[in-house]
């Protein structure tokens, strides 16, 4: 069987994550890469020898067993590209956050649908075991009735790491901070675990880095449809940088994930697999998982998500985080946002496609 052809664009430090998942995968390689300064190449034809590097990117886009472009690049830069991409018949698969308004996400989803091709949101978090579980004991209703859902994203993240890129911390590229860059994994998870959500508020400011446009640091109380209630806490400013943490509580039972271990798992009734659960999670598997370091995140999610967006390929079938699913989060931080800056809570969904030039309502 001929290999899945991937080919990445833009060459910085999540390409790498791309590079090595391809690289575990069977059925798949990087035959090509595209950036616009090749030494930053290097690392990718690395971890994929037989990757041709192209600076011109409609010629990256008619290599030979080309299937599926993997977008890396800064992340108000991923519309333009990923529509390419599907105009030349390519797949495409685009790292968090889809894009950073609700009209350049929907684009991009637009034009994969119109190309016929399939597209998936990386959202790696979704494939740890531990949230599979939970997601599982969720749907077999054995929280009764959900009440509460919070979640936790406690990073640091020095100024040097702020400095170091020149897109970062920017509202046109970055599209946010601590909320947009590093706490939407569990801003999806979230709404993934709980449900709709219907209503926000939030408050942010930037409180520990300097020259930088967005958040480092912010607090939403949230709203579901389903009745619960909830609170995401975000930022970049908590020294030295604890585990990222997601509690889902219910009538009949309590959740407690951090990072990729269970720390609490309680029902009542209880079941068999309660103990077995307990057991397969008792020894620490999470690490640190980017709490300070970036480049500590491992690349196992990336693997099992690329492994299921090749088979929906494949198969025709749907990927479990297509581009709509990669929409919902993006437009609960919007509105986390439009909450800070106008100080009122905000219904979902969102009206209209918020601007924000730089606003942080605590200085």
């Amino acid at each position: 069987m001929q290999k899945i052809g991937f080919g990445i664009v833009g060459c910085g430090m999540i390409a790498q994550f791309h590079a090595r998942a391809i690289g575990d995968l069977k059925n798949a390689r990087v035959v090509a890469a595209y950036t616009q300064h090749p030494e930053n190449a290097k690392k990718i034809v690395e971890l994929a020898p037989a990757c041709q590097v192209y600076t011109d990117y409609a010629a990256f886009l008619t290599h030979p067993g080309l299937d599926i472009v993997n977008i890396c690049t800064p992340s108000g830069a991923h519309l333009e590209p990923a529509v390419e991409a599907a105009r030349a018949g390519k797949h495409v698969v685009v790292e968090k956050p889809l894009e950073i308004t609700l009209s350049r996400c929907d684009r991009l989803i637009a034009a994969c649908r119109k190309a016929g091709v399939q597209i998936c949101t990386i959202f790696p978090s979704r494939f740890s075991a531990a949230n599979r579980v939970l997601k599982d004991a969720i749907e077999e209703g054995r929280f009764g009735k959900l009440t509460l859902g919070d979640t936790y994203v406690k990073w640091w993240r020095t100024q040097q790491y702020y400095d170091g890129g020149g897109w970062r911390g920017t509202w046109q590229l970055d599209g946010g901070g601590a909320f947009m860059n590093q706490a939407i994994h569990n801003v999806d998870l979230l709404q993934w675990f709980m449900g709709d959500i219907a209503e926000v508020a939030g408050f942010t400011g930037t409180l520990a880095h300097e020259r930088i446009e967005v958040e480092d640091t912010g607090v939403a109380a949230i709203k579901f449809r389903n009745g619960a209630l909830g609170v995401i806490e975000a930022t970049t400013s908590a020294h030295p940088g604890l585990l990222k943490k997601t509690e889902i509580h219910g009538t009949q039972g309590t959740v407690i994930v951090e990072q990729d271990d269970v720390l609490l798992w309680q029902f009542e009734p209880s079941s068999r697999k309660d103990a077995i659960i307990r057991k397969k999670f008792a020894q620490r598997q999470g690490g640190g998982g980017g709490a300070a370091d970036p480049k500590a995140i491992s690349y196992s999610g990336h693997l099992e998500q690329l492994r299921d967006f090749v088979k929906a390929v494949q198969t025709g079938g749907k990927p479990l985080v297509d581009g709509e699913e990669g929409r919902r989060s993006v437009e609960i931080i919007l509105a986390i946002y439009k909450a800070a800056e106008s100080g009122k809570s905000i219904a979902l969904p969102l009206k209209g496609d918020p601007k924000f030039t730089g606003h942080t309502s605590a200085k």
